[in-house]
């Protein structure tokens, strides 16, 4: 008996998005447009927070480790889903499927965790406004975002390294744009138990430590604002939670309809729109949201594009 599990594919094929031709060069510009404003939205994102001291504070830290998160994690995915649309075969080789299978885990689990640091940053903002400095020190951020970055990583080596043990032999065309977890599973020719198992443990584990404190903090942030008398103080408390609201309603609602969806709907075009949502647009809408329903931001944007378009005339 061979002593080691080697995988007998060199190279996969990825299948791409569309199959249809007459789609392949709008879906192309479609997408590299999204791409750009990703690249340009979160990039900004992190500049702006970096170089403007108003924009301090323990919830713009957070929100720009979500835009570094967005701005690595639709590279992963993305320029090989754009060269899927001007290429007949859009060919990946093992290793570089598993690095990028590798680092779609890191990012994807990592986005859901730092979002879940955003909601406890909102309910101790909210709900224990005297304490706020105290508990959001800068080394309690620190450390939630090193969490962060340490659970998704230990995450993706468990799926990365479960999926290298396998031994590919079968069709070696996978049947999505990238090389996610479920499409690969159904090219093995190995015992998949493991990695099935995996998917249910740490998907659930993850799901469970991450929608419940957001959940919680979300029901002691609304119980706080229902207290408030004013119905002006009660709009400007929402609006400090509500951007956050919106990314984690998107974000969520997508991954649960691709990985939770009862098997009787597993249908793999459903399967491909959702993971568009989270892969790709999810990246580009959470800077636009949080910018333009950001008062800080809207403010702090509008005074460096004043300046920046004032220099020459002065």
């Amino acid at each position: 008996m061979n002593r080691y599990n080697y995988s007998t594919m060199t190279e996969f094929v990825l299948e791409g998005l569309t199959a249809q031709p007459e789609l392949q060069l709008p879906l192309f510009f479609v997408f590299l447009i999204i791409y750009g404003v990703t690249g340009v939205g979160n990039l900004g994102m992190i500049l702006l927070i970096s170089f403007s001291s108003s924009l301090h504070s323990p919830m713009y830290f957070f929100l720009s480790n979500l835009s570094l998160l967005d701005l690595f994690y639709s590279s992963v995915v993305t320029p090989k889903l754009l060269r899927s649309f001007i290429w007949e075969q859009n060919i990946i080789s093992y290793p570089g499927c598993m690095a990028q299978l590798f680092f779609f885990c890191v990012f994807a689990i990592a986005e859901s965790y730092m979002l879940t640091a955003m909601a406890y940053d909102r309910y101790v903002a909210i709900c224990k406004p005297l304490l706020y400095h105290v508990t959001m020190s800068q080394r309690v951020c620190s450390a939630l975002v090193a969490g962060v970055y340490i659970i998704a990583t230990f995450g993706a080596v468990a799926h990365t390294t479960s999926m290298v043990r396998l031994s590919f032999c079968k069709d070696n065309v996978i049947h999505h744009y990238f090389c996610d977890i479920l499409p690969l599973l159904e090219l093995s020719c190995s015992n998949t138990h493991l990695n099935n198992l995996l998917v249910i443990v740490i998907g659930g584990f993850n799901m469970l430590v991450t929608t419940m404190p957001i959940t919680i903090s979300y029901a002691f942030i609304l119980t706080t604002i229902l207290r408030i008398r004013s119905s002006e103080g009660r709009s400007k408390t929402f609006s400090t939670c509500g951007s956050h609201f919106m990314a984690v309603g998107i974000f969520y609602g997508s991954v649960i309809f691709m990985y939770l969806k009862p098997a009787s709907s597993n249908n793999m075009a459903q399967g491909k729109v959702a993971s568009v949502f989270y892969t790709t647009i999810i990246p580009m809408l959470n800077p636009l949201i949080y910018s333009l329903r950001n008062k800080d931001v809207k403010k702090v944007l509008s005074t460096v594009l004043r300046k920046r378009y004032s220099s020459p005339q002065s």
